[in-house]
């Protein structure tokens, strides 16, 4: 594979790279954008939904089909240019990173102007901020105490469940909300900003992590951070997990660096927006006490971390006035959705659901109980196999692989969840069989986030999880059938790709990262 540059000085890029890569994701993402005007998520106290065009395709069958073919489309061209660019970053054509940054680059742009899709949460950031300013504990209650909430766009989720965010995020909540006033769509597109700078630390980390892994960067940049989810999700979506997400690479970063105060200090931030990442600590102690070092030093720089933590946390739980650890007790809220993508809920919904057909009472509920209370036990058994036999992984292997495990064995899963574990296992190697089995999976939640109700609209076309997981299938199935880049990326009928240390200079440099 030829060399790859990183240098900033140099924003050279590969001949023909905007027509065969950059415009036609621009167009899928233009298409999408058009179709949010119908079946994306205005709040219901917008003055643009006084324009005589929004309202018809916001609330005539006819608009909201014609919107919804604009997003389905958009989409289908989005994933198939993505794929394209897979095919030429593994065989070694792109040979400039430039190349996958200003396609991203083009490809975002049209979204960055789209109402929220594919998900309404950033209207419930905005009315936690305002519950702050109102002098009210997100931690204590739900948005319902602030008059007119549902006006606001906010999911009925949210209306009594008390926030899972930790301390930063509550900060920047309280910011966005004071910033803009009572507009709730100004508040979305300031959290889209701050979704932004998350997928720019994202797209500046990845490369750098996956050569200090002896990984091509531009392979796993495409994987990474160019696939369609990061779009849908941290883009379209504004979820607070691409700044959580861009933070850990930064830590990560930080911490191979050697600047352990700095990454811990870094991590914590991350903890304080999203608690998951929680997971990063005990990885950034491995690594600064060494490869080889003793279970007491290891011990003696986790005291440490946990001593940062614990004062970054305190610092911003006194900036917020909302407490240190009121996360703690919030954590079961996204748990009250119950959703076929988590394995652990699935196993529990399908033991429950014959036994209730049957006539033997409602038992979904304990079913899905007992089922994710295995899945939690099962997780933290993982996780301390995960830190206790580092052995032959790097820290930020190890990273992704607790991220796998909370999302597999974790009570929900949405599909943006993803996000936390795949730019980390691009950025530190995956094998022919697993590069195949995370284009499967983003292709199949990126269709699944189209078929999915929940994705869109609420007034058209209701569909299931499990439905929305079925015509995935069904459509991935077809387009394997139909073209050959999905079929040379999923089944691996053409030339065999990963995305692994080539070179002795590349495998010796993974070697010098893994833990013992």
């Amino acid at each position: 594979m030829q060399a790859t540059s990183l240098s900033p000085s140099r924003l050279v890029t590969d001949p023909g790279w905007f027509g065969l890569y950059a415009l036609p994701g621009f167009l899928g993402s233009l298409f999408m954008t058009i179709g949010a005007m119908g079946v994306g998520w205005f709040p219901l106290s917008a003055d643009i939904l006084q324009i005589r065009v929004i309202d018809f395709v916001q609330t005539e069958t006819l608009g909201l089909a014609l919107t919804r073919s604009f997003v389905v489309v958009g989409a289908a061209l989005l994933l198939q240019a993505w794929l394209v660019v897979g095919i030429d970053a593994l065989h070694g054509k792109i040979t400039r990173l430039e190349t996958i940054y200003f396609s991203l680059g083009a490809w975002l742009l049209p979204l960055l102007v789209a109402p929220p899709l594919f998900s309404r949460d950033v209207y419930s950031y905005f009315m936690q901020g305002k519950m702050q300013l109102a002098g009210n504990n997100p931690y204590e209650s739900g948005v319902s105490v602030v008059p007119g909430w549902f006006q606001s766009g906010v999911d009925p989720l949210w209306g009594d469940a008390p926030t899972p965010y930790g301390p930063v995020f509550l900060l920047l909540e309280k910011g966005v909300a004071h910033a803009s006033g009572d507009s709730a769509l100004l508040a979305a597109y300031l959290f889209r900003l701050l979704a932004i700078i998350g997928v720019i630390f994202i797209c500046i980390s990845i490369p750098i992590l996956a050569k200090s892994h002896g990984v091509d960067p531009i392979a796993a940049t495409w994987i990474g951070v160019m696939n369609p989810l990061v779009l849908m999700h941290f883009v379209a979506g504004a979820h607070n997990d691409a700044l959580m997400v861009g933070i850990i690479c930064i830590s990560l970063l930080l911490s191979l660096r050697n600047h352990f105060v700095a990454a811990v200090a870094l991590a914590t931030i991350a903890l304080g927006i999203k608690p998951v990442a929680i997971v990063l600590l005990p990885f950034l102690a491995l690594v600064a006490a060494g490869s080889d070092a003793s279970w007491l030093k290891r011990a003696r720089y986790g005291a440490i971390a946990g001593v940062v933590s614990l004062a970054v946390l305190f610092a911003t739980s006194a900036a917020s006035g909302t407490g240190a650890f009121g996360w703690i007790g919030s954590l079961s809220t996204p748990g009250t959705v119950k959703s076929w993508l988590s394995p652990t809920t699935a196993i529990g919904m399908l033991i429950g659901g014959p036994i209730q057909f049957i006539g033997f009472g409602n038992v979904i509920d304990t079913s899905v109980g007992i089922a994710r209370a295995i899945g939690s036990v099962a997780l933290a058994i993982v996780l301390v196999l995960l830190i206790i036999r580092p052995a032959g992984r790097s820290a930020t292997r190890g990273v992704a692989l607790s991220f796998v495990a909370l999302i597999v064995l974790g009570p929900v899963v949405q599909p943006w969840y993803l996000l936390w574990s795949i730019p980390l296992l691009a950025a530190t190697g995956l094998t022919h069989r697993q590069t195949r089995i995370m284009v499967l999976a983003i292709a199949a939640f990126t269709i699944h986030g189209i078929a999915n109700s929940s994705a869109t609209a609420d007034t058209f076309l209701e569909l299931s999880d499990g439905i929305a997981m079925v015509l995935a299938g069904i459509t991935l199935g077809l387009a394997m059938l139909a073209s050959t880049t999905e079929r040379a990326l999923i089944l691996g009928d053409a030339a065999e790709s990963d995305i692994m240390p080539k070179s002795e200079a590349q495998i010796i440099r993974a070697q010098e990262l893994e833990l013992t």
